[in-house]
C-alpha cells in the first residue's frame, strides 16, 4: 500500500493507493501551523486511511522549496513552522517507512495534470497555481523538469519590486481587503488581479517556451477570470506571434495527489 500527500499552506490532502496505479478517496484537513501537530494530524489520517495494512512508500509534496537532499524545507512564506525541520524523517515515523520521496507540492500539482489533466498529451507543460500563495513548474515528457533549487514562478517580480504571489495569491488578497478572496466580491479587484497575473502567464511562456499553459489553485479557479487572463496577456506578448492554449486545471483540490500517482509509478517503473 502507497500514501500520496499533498501539504499545502492551508490545506493538507492524503490519500493511500493499494496498487499503485488509483487512489481511494483523498481525506482533506486544515495544515497545522505547527509542525509536530502536523505530523500527528498526518499519522492519525495514516492510521485511519491504511487500517490493518501497511504502507511500504509514501510520495508527496509540500509548499516551498526543498533542501538539495529534499529532506526538509529550506523556505516556506505560508509554513513558517515547518521550515529546517527533519520533515523527511518526521514523515517516515508518521508514514511507519523508510521510503518517503519528498517534491514540492506545486511541482507535484502540475505533474498531475501533465498526466492526467489538462495538460495530457503535451510535450512542455507550464502549470501555474494560485491558491494561498503563488507556485508552479515546468513538465517536460511527463516529468518534472530537472532543476537545481525548485520552480518558484510566484516570486517573479512584476510591478514595482513587488512579486507576482504579491499581488494575486489568496493571502494577499485578503491582506489587502481584509476579507477571504471568495467573499471578496469587488470586480475591479478581481480585474486587476488578472492583469497582473497575466503578466505572470506572459513571463512563464517566453521563459518556459511551452505547448500548453495550465493554470489551477482555488483562487484561480474560483475568483480570477481566465477569459481576462487570457486576453490581457494576448496584449503584452510582443515576442511570440500567437499564445500556446491556456487551459484552467482539470484536477480541482486533488492535482498535488495525482502528481505523487504519476510520479509513484515513475519511481516503481525506474527501480524495475
Amino acid at each position: 500500500m502507497y500514501l500520496l500527500f499533498d501539504i499545502g499552506g492551508t490545506k493538507m490532502r492524503l490519500a493511500v493507493s493499494r496498487n499503485g496505479k488509483h487512489m481511494g478517496r483523498p481525506k482533506i484537513v486544515p495544515t497545522p501551523h505547527d509542525f509536530d501537530e502536523g505530523m500527528r494530524v498526518i499519522a492519525d489520517i495514516v492510521s485511519s486511511l491504511a487500517g490493518k495494512g501497511n504502507i511500504t512508500m509514501a510520495v508527496g509534496g509540500v509548499a516551498g522549496p526543498l533542501d538539495a537532499k529534499k529532506t526538509r524545507l529550506a523556505n516556506a512564506p505560508h509554513l513558517s513552522g515547518w521550515i529546517g525541520k527533519p520533515l523527511k524523517k518526521a514523515l517516515e515515523k508518521a508514514a511507519g517507512t523508510k521510503k518517503v520521496h519528498l517534491e514540492n507540492d506545486a511541482a507535484l500539482s502540475g505533474l498531475g495534470e501533465a498526466h492526467f489533466g489538462a495538460g495530457k498529451g503535451k510535450a512542455v507543460v507550464a502549470y501555474l497555481t494560485v491558491s494561498t500563495g503563488v507556485g508552479g513548474a515546468r513538465i517536460v515528457n511527463g516529468r518534472i523538469d530537472r532543476n537545481a533549487m525548485g520552480f518558484e514562478p510566484g516570486q517573479q517580480i512584476v510591478h514595482a519590486g513587488k512579486s507576482l504571489e504579491h499581488y494575486v495569491s489568496g493571502s494577499a488578497m485578503a491582506a489587502r481587503h481584509h476579507k477571504k478572496p471568495h467573499e471578496i466580491i469587488d470586480a475591479e479587484a478581481w480585474d486587476e488581479a488578472a492583469r497582473y497575473l497575466a503578466h505572470g502567464v506572459h513571463n512563464t511562456i517566453v521563459h518556459w517556451s511551452p505547448d500548453r499553459v495550465v493554470v489551477g489553485g482555488s483562487v484561480m479557479l474560483n475568483s480570477i477570470s481566465l477569459p481576462k487572463v487570457i486576453s490581457y496577456t494576448k496584449e503584452i506578448m510582443r515576442i511570440f506571434p500567437e499564445l500556446p492554449e491556456i487551459k484552467k486545471a482539470a484536477l480541482g483540490d486533488v492535482g498535488g495527489l495525482y502528481g505523487a500517482l504519476a510520479l509513484l509509478g515513475q519511481i516503481k517503473k525506474a527501480k524495475k
